[in-house]
Parts: structure tokens; C-alpha cells; sequence
């Protein structure tokens, strides 16, 4: 398992670097005097200077690329141009409603997919089983921002359940924090949930049709054990898979999400960042997300030992 472990570390290390010099190109190969453009156009040329000394760009595009991936090692992403504070700061600060309101969704995409993924497999070509999968398609069909509204229409403005907008911190209290991000975790699930209940479906309907299952069977085992024990643990490793990949359509969705919802987390960070041509942060929250997303993947491929003993080799 640690042998595994090192190796999937060891191959992460080039898409890191892959991914930090993408993500500088942003900055200096940008068409024209990125200086400039920061500056805006009533800017003086003292201005200008300004920002291009703090942006380093008056220096060798190699040396640049040194320095930069050198202060990010030492989780120095630069200063914001706009409000002059640290980037790792401000993505600190913005964590989490981030977080609370991912692993909201992800708890609660769980929760509804997988056991419909594994009723429609044992309904199959039932009148459950096609009206799971018609849910399942018209819910990943409708774009996350609409669901967003329309939720919020129903459960904030009609029935006054649930807060419109905003985040309530965990110091206030969870449940108030809950109840702050019920709706845009209902918002991401929906959609997140169509994809997993989809994949639980096919891959449960694979090992149902397999010997051991027949076997299971002929034992007198409930369907319950069968389906729970048996059958999901078999069939959790494309689940799984799926989860890892639709986390990071989660992570891009949340940006929209938190826009709508007016949850001040990384995404809206990173909206207004591109509004105001706040590169650094840009920059910051790229590569902040892109080793996020790495780290998930390598979790989830350690994961698979769970459910496959061959990976603990």
C-alpha cells in the first residue's frame, strides 16, 4: 500500500509542474503589457512601473517562473493588486463556505444516488426503475444555476423555509450553518446525484449478473445482504471512480453556485478576481483548485483497496 502510495505522489509531481507553468503562461503570455492591462487605462506611468515591479515583470520570463514557483513552494502566492493582501489569505479566508457547502453536497449526493442507483438495478426495466432514470436525466440535463433558482423560489421565497442568500459561519452554529448551505447543496446534488445514481445503476446490474450473486442466492441470503454486502462492495470501485471525477465538476460548480447564492467562498473569490484582472489571486486560486483536485484523485485511487484487495499490493 505505501509502495502504491509513493508512486502515485511520484507521478502527481510532473502534472504539478505542468499545471504551474499553465498557470503562470496565464499572466505573462496574456496578449499585450499585462502591466497595462492591471493598471487600466487612466493609469500614469509611475503606476504602471509599480505593478510591473510587484508582478516582476521587468526581470527574465525563467527568472520569473523561478521565483514564482519557489514562493508558491512556501505557500507565498503574492499579493492581491486589488485590496494588497496575501493570496494565501484571502483563499483562507474564503475556505469554509467552500468546504461546508462541498461536503454538504457530496454527503447528501450520497445519500440519494447510491440507494437509487441500487433500487433501479434491482427493479430493472420496472416502472422504478425507468422513473429513477428519467429523474436521473431530466436533473443532469437542467444547468445547476436553474435548479438554483427554482429551489429557491420554492423553499425561500414561497414557503420561507430556508434563507435566500448568504453563509452563516460554523461559530454561530451548525445547524444556522446548515441551513445557510441546504440550498445550494441541494442545488449541486441534484445534479451530482443524476451522474452517480446513473453509474451505481450499470455497475450494479454487472455484478447482479454474476455467479456469485446466483450463488448468494441459492443460499437463501436476503436481498438486502445480497444487494448491500455482496453487490455494492463488488460494484463500489466505478462508484467511486465517479464520485472522485464528479468531485471536480462539483469544484467548478460551486463558482456558480456561490455566485447565485451569495455564499462567500473561493468561487465568488474567483469571480470578482477575473472581474477586476486580480491576477495573482487568479493565479492563486488555480493552483490552489488544481492541487485540490490532484490530492482527491490520489485519495481516491487509495481508496479502491477498500473494495479491490489487489490495489494493497
Amino acid at each position: 500500500m505505501l509502495t502504491y502510495l509513493a508512486g502515485r505522489i511520484a507521478s502527481a509531481v510532473p502534472i504539478v509542474l505542468l499545471v504551474a507553468i499553465f498557470i503562470f503562461s496565464l499572466v505573462n503570455l496574456t496578449p499585450g503589457d499585462p502591466a497595462v492591462l492591471l493598471a487600466g487605462d487612466n493609469a500614469t506611468p509611475a503606476q504602471v512601473e509599480v505593478i510591473r515591479e510587484r508582478l516582476h515583470l521587468d526581470q527574465p520570463l525563467p527568472t520569473r517562473f523561478v521565483v514564482w514557483a519557489g514562493n508558491a513552494l512556501r505557500l507565498d502566492l503574492g499579493e492581491s493588486i486589488y485590496s494588497n493582501q496575501p493570496v494565501t489569505k484571502l483563499i483562507a479566508q474564503r475556505l469554509e463556505p467552500t468546504f461546508v457547502l462541498a461536503i454538504a453536497t457530496l454527503i447528501l449526493t450520497v445519500v440519494i444516488a447510491v440507494p437509487l442507483g441500487v433500487i433501479a438495478a434491482w427493479k430493472v426495466n420496472t416502472w422504478i426503475d425507468r422513473g429513477i432514470m428519467a429523474f436521473a436525466v431530466l436533473s443532469f440535463s437542467v444547468p445547476v444555476f436553474v435548479i438554483g433558482y427554482l429551489l429557491a423560489y420554492v423553499f425561500a421565497v414561497q414557503l420561507k423555509w430556508l434563507p435566500v442568500q448568504g453563509y452563516v459561519p460554523l461559530a454561530d452554529g451548525i445547524l444556522a450553518t446548515l441551513r445557510s448551505v441546504a440550498l445550494p447543496a441541494m442545488a449541486l446534488a441534484l445534479v451530482f446525484a443524476a451522474l452517480i445514481a446513473r453509474v451505481t445503476r450499470a455497475s450494479m446490474l454487472e455484478v447482479l449478473s454474476e455467479n456469485h450473486i446466483r450463488t448468494a442466492r441459492a443460499k437463501g441470503l436476503s436481498t438486502r445482504r445480497i444487494l448491500v454486502i455482496h453487490a455494492l462492495k463488488n460494484a463500489g470501485v466505478p462508484v467511486i471512480t465517479v464520485i472522485g471525477i464528479g468531485f471536480a465538476t462539483l469544484i467548478g460548480g460551486v463558482v456558480v453556485t456561490e455566485s447565485v447564492f451569495n455564499i462567500p467562498g473561493i468561487g465568488r473569490l474567483t469571480v470578482d478576481a477575473i472581474t477586476r484582472r486580480d491576477y495573482p489571486v487568479v493565479q492563486g486560486v488555480i493552483l490552489f483548485f488544481s492541487v485540490l483536485l490532484i490530492l482527491i484523485n490520489i485519495a481516491v485511487d487509495m481508496s479502491y483497496a477498500l473494495f479491490d484487495p489487489r490495489v494493497k499490493g
